[in-house]
């Protein structure tokens, strides 16, 4: 894909188009990797986005249930 550089006051940007930002869901801030022959785009992402709101929606539905004991057998709770 052919995009054009723009002027953008003292210097230069790219424009990405809605489909390009909605795609690879980027909204406010990009991660630019440079190698010898190329740029390369990355959407920057935030780790245990929406964490939140997928354990409240566990609570709700009871699903926030330990796997494990929470004491093994041969262990006591004072240890």
């Amino acid at each position: 894909m052919k995009v054009s550089v723009v002027q953008i006051g003292n210097s230069k940007g790219i424009r990405l188009n809605k489909m390009l930002l909605e795609k690879y869901q980027i909204e406010d801030k990009v991660e630019l990797v440079l190698e010898s022959e190329y740029i390369l785009i990355k959407p920057v992402r935030q780790p245990r986005q929406g964490w939140d709101d997928a354990f409240a929606e566990m609570r709700k539905n009871e699903d926030d249930q330990l796997l494990i004991d929470p004491v093994f057998d041969d262990e006591t709770p004072d240890e």
